[in-house]
């Protein structure tokens, strides 16, 4: 059935006040929606093959290779190059100047003499020198537990233990994965109109993909030219569970605040798609027989996940007997009643905040006829602007109504200004301090929104109502980006987050998770309140795999037999 036919005012969609809460955010799961899922998804539906036409790796493991993939009528390749690293010279931070891995998704196919450049700049990564043709720039280093582990059992004809596969879930981890014009690649304007691409991060997770695949195809390549005689290729099974790592901190973060209409998109798309599928009136045997599989593999993917953050560590336990109790619940039969999937939405309301979005994922997952046309309204190339000739009076009645959360917010108490975000001088990254403990503060970041709100509110009391925003900023220019953030979300109303995010008790970690989870990330392991690890594309079908029903069935995948 079609979407249309779908449609019903019995569910609308959940309120901001309610989504754009950090805490809820920062329970966020992939759904179907997230961009790695929509990208694997398009490369199914064309049966997109991809041949790996460039393979100049020694013995050792070093050299350098080329995977290229049709995708919306263009070919894109990545280029990897693989050298040696000293162990002093290892590290993830993002000042490193030396990693085991780089890349580049090039635009079209590499000719040997764009292999030579890329060659010599590449490796730099910052310090390079690119060019229009390369779209996404990025670099791994090994796994040191795992990377070596595999390509030992490999060369000795043994597969390496499930649960140790599991416990890291990737051979490498990029550091760093850059697109949009940075260092002098490709400007997005280059692709953000091409069939494919035209999604938001689609380039950047194309590349991460095939990167996975490298680092596969590498391991086996070490593991063969050490004991040609004795070497297994790995299990089919364990390759699928081995995504990609990735160590994610507060550079990323900021990215919610200074994208609003892009935020009000993610958001709309994802809070419509839970609104449609709440308004289905009976699930078809089919989805029935699905969802009842997929709760199933949701406690799987749960007791594999396991990290040593403390916090986390509970949220999780908690989360594994809430689902239990929904398992409980949710049997085939009770599915057959009336509007199941929004019965199963309203009875995860009295479990946790993490409980209650893994089931806005899960039922959205058997329902893809239903939501996958709302992928394509997720990217947006608008930006904020002025409405200089909006009357004063708008103005107020616009602040106090969508911006009561704000208004509430008393910034005399200490800890409601304990934070600051501002750029690192050494790291060229946005960092958090302490505004009382530590300098810095008259270089803070404008992610201080809810507080600019305020201030702004004082002055417009004493304005006169009928002042337009034009005269109104003449005299005041500093509440210019204030009124402009106001007026994005008279037609954005998922345009903000509706916390305090200069406050004490700010997690910068909900930020990250939130946008993480439109990635298609799982797995979240996080480090502190500022940093998480990540594992990209477990589960996904590998590259040989593209065109078969595994290419968009492995949403919270797990590992069987652990």
């Amino acid at each position: 059935m079609t979407a249309a036919a779908h449609r019903d005012d019995r569910a609308a969609p959940r309120p901001p006040d309610e989504v754009m809460r950090l805490a809820r955010m920062g329970a966020f799961f992939p759904t179907r929606l997230s961009f790695m899922r929509t990208l694997l998804r398009r490369l199914s539906a064309e049966r997109a093959v991809v041949h790996r036409a460039v393979w100049e790796i020694d013995d050792a493991g070093f050299g350098r290779a080329v995977y290229s993939v049709p995708l919306g009528g263009h070919t894109y390749s990545l280029v990897a190059f693989s050298t040696p690293l000293a162990p002093e010279d290892r590290t993830d931070r993002v000042i490193a100047e030396a990693w085991d891995t780089s890349y580049v998704l090039y635009d079209g196919v590499p000719a040997p003499g764009d292999l030579d450049r890329l060659q010599a700049n590449a490796p730099r990564q910052e310090a390079g020198r690119f060019s229009a043709t390369d779209l996404v720039l990025c670099r791994a280093n090994r796994s040191v537990r795992l990377f070596e582990h595999v390509a030992d059992c490999l060369s000795r004809g043994v597969q390496p233990p499930a649960d140790v596969i599991n416990a890291t879930g990737y051979l490498m981890r990029t550091t760093a994965v850059y697109g949009n014009g940075k260092f002098g690649i490709a400007d997005r304007a280059r692709i953000e109109t091409r069939p494919g691409l035209s999604g938001p991060f689609a380039a950047e997770m194309l590349a991460v993909w095939l990167v996975r695949g490298f680092t596969i195809d590498l391991v086996e390549h070490i593991a063969r030219s050490r004991a040609p005689d004795s070497f297994v290729p790995l299990d089919r099974a364990l390759k699928r569970h081995l995504g990609i790592g990735n160590a994610t901190g507060l550079g990323m973060a900021p990215f919610l605040v200074s994208h609003p209409i892009l935020l009000d998109r993610w958001m709309t798309a994802r809070e419509t798609a839970l609104a449609r599928v709440r308004a289905v009136p009976h699930a078809s045997p089919e989805a029935r027989d699905k969802a009842e599989e997929l709760i199933a593999r949701v406690r799987r993917h749960l007791d594999q996940w396991r990290v040593a953050d403390a916090r986390q560590s509970r949220r999780i336990e908690v989360l594994r007997r809430e689902v239990a109790d929904l398992a409980a619940l949710a049997t085939r039969d009770w599915l057959a009643g009336p509007f199941p999937w929004d019965r199963l939405v309203a009875a995860s309301m009295r479990h946790s905040l993490e409980c209650q979005e893994l089931v806005v994922s899960l039922v959205l997952e058997p329902n893809g006829a239903l939501v996958d046309d709302l992928a394509d309204t997720m990217a947006s190339a608008g930006r904020p602007r002025l409405r200089p000739e909006m009357p004063v009076a708008a103005l107020t009645d616009l602040v106090d109504s969508r911006f009561a959360w704000a208004l509430g917010i008393d910034f005399e108490d200490r800890e409601a200004t304990d934070r600051f975000w501002y750029v690192s001088e050494e790291k060229l990254e946005p960092r958090l301090g302490s505004r009382h403990q530590e300098p810095g503060a008259d270089k803070e970041m404008p992610l201080d929104i809810a507080r600019q709100v305020q201030a702004l509110r004082r002055e417009l009391a004493a304005a006169p109502a009928s002042q337009t925003v034009a005269e109104f900023l003449l005299a005041r220019p500093a509440h210019r980006h204030a009124v402009r953030r106001v007026q994005t979300a008279a037609d954005h109303p998922y345009a903000e987050i509706r916390d305090n995010l200069i406050a004490a008790d700010c997690l910068p970690i909900d930020m990250l998770r939130c946008k993480l989870s439109f990635f298609g990330a799982a797995k979240f392991d996080p480090k502190s309140d500022r940093w998480t690890r990540i594992t990209m594309f477990q589960g996904a079908p590998l590259l040989d795999e593209i065109a078969t029903p595994l290419a968009d069935d492995w949403w919270l995948s797990a590992l069987e037999g652990l």
